[in-house]
């Protein structure tokens, strides 16, 4: 709130809200007022009104309203004094000289801004190397290759820093010593001889703004072979990789609007998403996430696609993300592109071949970190009690880092039915891991259940033993895919191909096939006491098994259901949830 008398007080007085937020909506006159609409929620009619009397804002529609500073803290996502220095330079007011500092900070204060313009002095130069020079005009070769126009390397800035070695450098020597040349991360000193060089050459750069929009650093890649593919500029007084996020400065708007973020690896992918018509993209500038990033992107939403590379690095970074996310209380969505032929597609690729309306439906098609996580541990040998241990002590650090107690619960039942593990049992393991720190649930053969069901292995000793009808079985389980997913999936899979061959089935021919662990399972069944196995009794095993895979049909079928799909894709998902829950009344 402004006091009486204070400079604040002043800047409320002089300022022109209509004009101040006019530079963020667009406003007509109706009335005394001017509406528009509403930059906080979406609409199709304006709600959203000015009163430039009372220098007011309100909306009609989700209830927002306040002063001009109120305003500009809440589309800036600043604090109240910030609000006042941004307000007064948009109506031209003066601000206030500040405290005197010490000579040191005055030092700082001015290197900083030296750097600043020396990093603008850099990108006009780079870019005048991409438009006129041989080999400038072999990079914008390049870039038309990979689908930029003259007009996208104008947009995004986009120049080449010659092979030579020290064209920047003598580009920017006469006008800053050598000290600051150093400290810019532009020029790098040779240890050996003491020279000064260029420290991007043969590359095409990227300028890297922050916040505010001004070039603090640049990305640079190889244009031939050279290694790294990709070389950042490194930290220095006035770039901090951990806290800047490429195109932040071009998204920040979009991201208020659309109120979410498509969190991408590099820079051709943020600029061939912006490029899609979807400005709320930014990229972590090929390093792993920081919380510090996460932070900054938290300032204007807390819902983040991410969409890194489906390589094996872009994955382990897309769940280091996830850890980070979840512990600052993020909802996150995870976009994993299909590939292009034989080609993984990471999202500059997958737009160039398949274009932004597909693109567009697969970002709103992107399911929830927990199913995309799940998915991942689902890759692994769920055929095994120790299979099924690795998969939730893959899952379980992201378990603790959720800080919200009804989503721990959502997670521990998703978790329970994907893996087919008993649900308390689960929240057991997990709550006894969380009690005690540990990062891993310990070996509980009741977790990982018994080796096979009692229909499993009823099963089992029938398909080696049922001379009348093995054959008939067999056939019943493979067409119906039963044994699919089950622990004693192999062990049915080698007597079912078995059976199929017409031959006599041997248990140590049958044995000889499986791993030692199915091998012992096998042969502990073979010397259990049965009665003699009839085909009613077949029949009504097979029936078990169906209905355990309705079952797990039908929480899938729920689970896509939650995901709130498009119109035609939600009618048949309601069809097939009708068809199995009749199909389990029948059995009943």
């Amino acid at each position: 709130m402004a006091e009486a008398g204070s400079f604040a007080e002043k800047v409320k007085q002089q300022a022109d809200i209509v004009r101040v937020v006019g530079e963020y909506v667009r406003l007509k006159k109706s009335g005394q007022n001017f509406t528009g609409l509403c930059p906080f929620h979406a609409e199709k009619s304006p709600s959203f009104a000015v009163h430039p009397t009372k220098q007011i804002y309100h909306c009609f529609g989700c209830g927002v309203g306040g002063d001009v500073f109120k305003f500009v803290m809440e589309m800036e996502k600043c604090a109240f004094p910030e609000a006042i220095r941004i307000v007064a330079e948009k109506c031209g007011i003066a601000l206030p000289r500040q405290k005197e500092r010490s000579p040191e900070e005055r030092k700082e204060n001015q290197q900083r801004a030296v750097l600043v313009e020396m990093h603008r002095e850099a990108q006009t130069f780079l870019v005048k190397q991409l438009e006129g020079t041989p080999e400038g005009k072999a990079a914008r070769a390049y870039l038309e290759d990979r689908g930029l126009d003259k007009d996208a390397i104008s947009q995004f800035g986009i120049g080449y820093a010659p092979s030579g070695g020290d064209a920047l450098l003598r580009h920017l020597k006469s006008k800053y010593n050598e000290k600051l040349l150093v400290e810019s991360g532009l020029v790098s000193r040779d240890q050996s001889a003491g020279r000064l060089f260029d420290r991007f050459r043969r590359r095409i750069t990227f300028p890297i703004a922050n916040e505010s929009g001004k070039i603090v650093a640049f990305g640079a890649r190889a244009l031939g072979d050279d290694m790294p593919k990709y070389l950042n500029s490194p930290e220095t007084p006035i770039y901090s990789k951990s806290n800047v996020l490429y195109h932040m400065d071009r998204a920040k708007d979009a991201l208020r609007r659309q109120d979410f973020a498509i969190l991408v690896e590099g820079y051709m992918d943020a600029i061939a998403v912006a490029r899609a018509g979807i400005s709320n993209v930014v990229a972590s500038c090929g390093t792993s996430l920081a919380e510090p990033q996460i932070k900054l992107l938290g300032r204007f939403t807390r819902r983040v696609v991410v969409n890194y590379d489906p390589d094996t690095a872009g994955q382990t970074a897309t769940e280091r993300s996830l850890s980070l996310l979840l512990e600052q209380d993020f909802e996150v969505r995870v976009l994993a592109l299909p590939p292009i032929g034989n080609k993984k597609a990471d999202p500059d690729l997958f737009i160039r071949e398949r274009g932004k309306d597909e693109y567009l439906k697969l970002l709103k098609e992107a399911p929830p970190y927990v199913d995309y996580l799940i998915a991942r541990a689902r890759q692994m040998d769920l055929t095994t009690g120790e299979g099924k241990l690795r998969a939730v002590n893959f899952l379980l650090p992201y378990v603790q880092r959720i800080p919200n107690r009804i989503l721990r619960s959502e997670w521990a039942t998703r978790i329970a039915q994907q893996l087919r593990l008993d649900e308390p049992v689960l929240r057991a393991a997990l709550s006894k891991a969380a009690s005690e720190r540990r990062g891993e649930v310990k070996t509980q053969p009741e977790l990982v259940g018994r080796a096979a069901k009692p229909v499993e292995r009823r099963l089992i000793r029938m398909l080696a033993e049922a001379e009348g009808f093995r054959l008939e079985l067999a056939k019943h389980l493979q067409n119906a895919h039963l044994y699919n997913g089950l622990e004693t999936e192999k062990i049915f899979a080698a007597l079912v191909i078995a059976s199929l061959s017409g031959q006599p089935v041997l248990a140590t021919e049958v044995g000889a096939a499986l791993e030692d662990r199915d091998r012992r399972l096998l042969f502990e069944i073979l010397f259990e006491e049965a009665n003699e196995p009839t085909w009613e009794e077949a029949m009504s095993c097979i029936q078990a098994l169906q209905n355990r895979q309705a079952e797990r049909e039908l929480a899938d079928v729920q689970r896509s259901i939650e995901a709130n799909p498009a119109a035609p894709e939600l009618r048949g998902l309601l069809e097939k949830k009708q068809e199995l829950m009749r199909r389990l009344a029948a059995a009943r």
